[in-house]
């Protein structure tokens, strides 16, 4: 079992950067595959970004594609998601998961954070 820690998130201008982190517990951290999430209030939670256990692949949702770039470290056992010229409708809770195998479908997540707030404001 892995426990995630999120922290990063906090009030900015739009156009503005944030970056979040992800600490994870698990001493076998690299054998996860890690993701962040987000979920504005009255929608479904949905995929940003995705990153393989070595870090050579990774994806992310159209609507983040050249502003959000996900990495980890694999010594730190954390994962980050740097977040660049922010727009109003990034306003949302952003959660990291971990999964066993490559996915961009949160329900092929196994462990989750608590979730950050990011609100950008215009």
């Amino acid at each position: 079992q892995v426990q995630l820690e999120v922290s990063g998130g906090g009030s900015v201008q739009a156009g503005g950067s944030l970056r979040l982190s992800c600490a994870a517990s698990a001493r076998t951290f690299s054998v996860y595959v890690m993701g962040w999430f987000r979920q504005a209030p009255g929608k479904e939670r949905e995929f940003v970004a995705a990153i393989s256990r070595s870090g050579i692949t990774t994806d992310s949702a159209d609507s983040v594609k050249g502003r959000f770039t996900i990495s980890r470290d694999n010594v730190k056992n954390t994962v980050y998601l740097q977040m660049n010229s922010l727009k109003p409708e990034d306003t949302a809770i952003y959660y990291c998961a971990a999964a066993q195998s490559y996915t961009l479908s949160r329900r092929g997540y196994d462990y989750w954070g608590q979730g950050t707030q990011v609100t950008v404001s215009s």
